[in-house]
């Protein structure tokens, strides 16, 4: 059973989620929370293992709730809530620890996919979300980041270049693999192994890097030699 902790003022919000999570067997919702403070002292108590945070929270907020959790309980998964209007928040609460970030607006097989793949180590961020981070991440990159970026890619396959392009797009690894025509297996073995080669911890790292590094997606249809 994944043990969660809710962390939001918005009475509305709670309850959303709330009702959005009781409808999955392996969740149990364990904890609520009104703002920072008492979300991490709940999360400790009640030994969560994923802990869902609005980024705007009295007493403290978010960011800062996520980087108490990661020093006083490390096992819990942080899930950062949020809007499009606060995307360099969600990049910050990315590079801190934080498990990914869920738009409030999200669809409720979306939340409950997000649990399930923060509580086994995994980030999480749905294809939506990733490019607005991403695109956000563009407009601000120095150009010595970018150089770093294409130093590291120049190490990548041409496939590999090909599936982290459409990465960098914010496609999920099924629609990855129609629009190069592999199996869904093998576009996640490929991005395990970009990672790897890339030195990324997860999905948003990679995108960031081909954004960076000037990657255009290949177009409908393209397969690489």
């Amino acid at each position: 059973m994944i043990r969660v902790l809710i962390a939001d003022d918005e009475p509305l919000i709670r309850a959303g989620i709330r009702m959005i999570l009781a409808s999955a067997q392996d969740i149990e919702i364990v904890a609520e929370a009104v703002d920072g403070r008492e979300a991490v002292e709940l999360a400790g108590r009640h030994r969560v293992d994923v802990a869902l945070l609005d980024i705007q929270m009295p007493r403290m907020d978010g960011l800062a709730a996520l980087a108490e959790l990661r020093r006083t309980v490390p096992a819990a998964r942080v899930l950062i809530l949020t809007t499009f209007g606060q995307r360099d928040n969600v990049l910050r609460a990315l590079q801190d620890g934080g498990s990914g970030f869920l738009l409030k607006d999200s669809a409720p097989c979306e939340l409950i996919g997000a649990v399930r793949a923060a509580a086994a180590g995994a980030a999480f961020l749905s294809p939506q979300a990733t490019r607005h981070v991403a695109d956000s991440v563009r407009e601000q990159a120095p150009t010595r980041r970018g150089e770093e970026a294409r130093r590291r890619v120049a190490a990548l396959t041409e496939r590999e270049r090909d599936v982290l392009a459409l990465l960098g797009e914010g496609l999920s690894n099924a629609d990855t693999g129609r629009r190069i025509h592999m199996s869904e297996a093998t576009v996640k073995t490929y991005v395990s192994r970009i990672l790897a080669k890339l030195g990324c911890e997860n999905r948003v790292q990679a995108a960031l890097a081909a954004r960076d590094a000037g990657l255009a997606a290949p177009a409908d249809g393209e397969v690489a030699g």
